[in-house]
């Protein structure tokens, strides 16, 4: 029992590196390379952790390993949170030919092998080591077809260090350039001398015939020479370069080939994905089908539109399409998708006819067909009580029948409702005018014999109620609130202070004052405070205060020690 406990044990613990093993990737960010130049190998591994770099002996046959470096992500698409690790492996080919990367082991999962293909390098390139920044471009295939990628690549090298810089982007009429994926940045050797690389990948499609010359694309910058002493003083030397012009030939598309959408790519899948739930298709209860197309080599926008024929027994509903283009290493990736409810109107046999698509591969050079097949599905009748209609169907002619006088017409039944509610939602929209109105005119024009909320009698009132309690606060604001209905510029109770005369007032706002802001320093003052203003407020002659400041004192109390 205990070596049966260990044993299953183990499998429990080795399930998830089971699972980890399937979600490893290797990659390399080019696959073809001269000698001289570093290749990065990329080791992704899906699920996030500590991942540990794994043994790199294997490469020490071929390759050069310069260094390694490691970077984690993590998305969150639609809710569902997905994390990364790539082990990033800078790598120099150490010979010419087609160099393996053997499977590597990578968090309990094993890589799968990839495949380098190393040449010489160009001996008219050796002249350029005594450049300290230049460029070079190329397109691949020169040859081709009109409408057919090809991969523009520019490559700009320096030995020295660049503070800044600007390189433009390949510009010619009548070819479509978008970028391709990311810079890559890599090593190479040129005329002895080694320099750092930034390359860059447009995807040209030529849409016109002919000869085509692409012009130089400039580079722009600023260089620091690290031997020189006034470097460290940010001294720099601008530098500029231009990559040769390159050509190519846009054929037109062969003779003889398909009416329609002319479509030169490296491979095309069109499929038709679902089927009926349980395997039974009832009638009035819908089919969902899902059309694709995926172009290599194409962008979505050079895809015909997907549909469906009218079918015989059935309608057809198309959902809102999905289309996008994203980059695959070197290549565009176009897709088109198209959802579909196919509706039988009747029981017995629904035929889904065969789907053909005519396109050129631009590998072999030969055109081929994509196919969906036919397929042939068995409506059975509608269960009993069953009510789905058809989404979205238009209502056949039928022959006129008696409704009986009992009956609601159609009209009412559905009209009626609406009707009453749009007059009850009136009625009470003139309701609650009617109501604001009465309420704001009850509160502007008081009752004939009562005192205005805002009259001195009400405010006196008022305060002679606040500094019965122990709200010193509230005593404050009510007394203020009081001598504003009499002098309306008044703005504190030092202003109010300064324009009484009565001694007994004055010593009561500043006990007041004293109890707001030095509650330690004076005992409670409701007899002394209501007292003081009972017979209201002994103001100053308006000459006394002639001259006073018609700007707000600095502080809202006067402090007395």
């Amino acid at each position: 029992m205990r070596h049966l406990f260990t044993v299953l044990w183990l499998l429990v613990a080795w399930s998830p590196l089971s699972a980890r093993a399937a979600d490893v990737q290797a990659t390399l960010d080019r696959t073809r390379v001269s000698l001289g130049e570093t290749v990065t190998l990329n080791l992704r591994v899906n699920g996030g952790g500590m991942v540990q770099t794994p043994d790199l002996s294997a490469l020490s046959k071929d390759f050069a390993v310069l260094g390694t470096s490691s970077n984690s992500s993590i998305s969150i698409v639609n809710g569902a949170r997905s994390a990364q690790v790539t082990i990033g492996v800078a790598l120099r080919p150490l010979h010419v030919g087609t160099l393996q990367i053997p499977p590597l082991p990578l968090a309990g999962g094993v890589t799968a092998p990839l495949n380098l293909e190393v040449v010489a390098p160009d001996p008219s390139a050796a002249a350029d080591g005594r450049k300290d920044v230049f460029l070079e471009a190329q397109v691949d295939p020169v040859a081709g077809y009109v409408g057919q990628q090809r991969v523009y690549t520019v490559r700009l090298y320096f030995a020295a260090d660049l503070t800044n810089g600007s390189l433009e982007d390949p510009q010619l009429a009548g070819v479509d350039a978008p970028r391709l994926g990311n810079e890559i940045n890599y090593q190479a050797e040129r005329g002895g001398r080694r320099y750092n690389v930034i390359e860059r990948r447009y995807a040209l499609i030529p849409q016109r015939e002919g000869h085509l010359v692409i012009p130089p694309v400039a580079f722009q910058g600023d260089m620091v020479d690290m031997a020189d002493p006034d470097a460290f003083f940010g001294h720099s030397t601008p530098v500029s370069a231009a990559s040769p012009a390159v050509s190519l030939d846009a054929r037109p598309a062969p003779a003889g080939t398909a009416q329609g959408a002319w479509l030169p790519a490296r491979e095309i899948a069109l499929k038709l994905d679902g089927g009926p739930g349980g395997g039974e298709l009832r009638v009035g209860q819908p089919l969902n089908l899902v059309m694709s197309l995926q172009a290599t080599g194409l962008p979505y926008e050079a895809l015909p539109a997907l549909s469906m024929p009218a079918l015989d027994g059935a309608t057809v509903y198309p959902d809102k399409p999905v289309n996008g283009t994203h980059v695959d290493g070197q290549w565009l990736q176009g897709r088109r998708q198209q959802g579909f409810a196919v509706v039988p109107s009747r029981a017995g046999t629904l035929t889904i006819p065969e789907t053909t698509l005519h396109w050129w591969n631009v590998v072999t050079d030969r055109p081929e067909v994509a196919r969906i097949p036919a397929q042939t599905f068995t409506v059975l009748p509608a269960t009993a009580g069953a009510t789905n209609p058809p989404p979205a169907t238009t209502a056949a002619p039928v022959a006129p029948a008696t409704v009986p006088a009992s009956a609601p017409s159609p009209t009412t039944i559905s009209e009626t409702p609406w009707r009453w509610i749009a007059l009850g939602s009136l009625g009470l929209w003139v309701l609650s005018v009617v109501l604001w109105w009465r309420r704001r005119r009850a509160r502007v024009v008081p009752t004939q014999g009562e005192a205005a909320p805002s009259s001195p009698s009400h405010l006196r009132a008022a305060f002679l109620a606040a500094a019965r309690g122990g709200d010193e606060a509230a005593k404050s604001r009510s007394l203020l609130a009081w001598a504003r209905a009499e002098r309306p510029a008044l703005q504190n109770l030092g202003e109010l202070a300064e324009a009484l005369a009565s001694e007994p007032q004055c010593a009561s706002i500043a006990a007041l004052q004293r109890r707001l802001y030095a509650e330690d320093e004076a005992p409670r003052l409701n007899d002394q405070l209501a007292d003081a203003f009972r017979g209201g407020f002994a103001w100053r002659p308006a000459d006394g205060v002639a001259n006073a400041s018609p700007l707000p004192p600095l502080y809202p109390f006067n402090l007395e020690r």
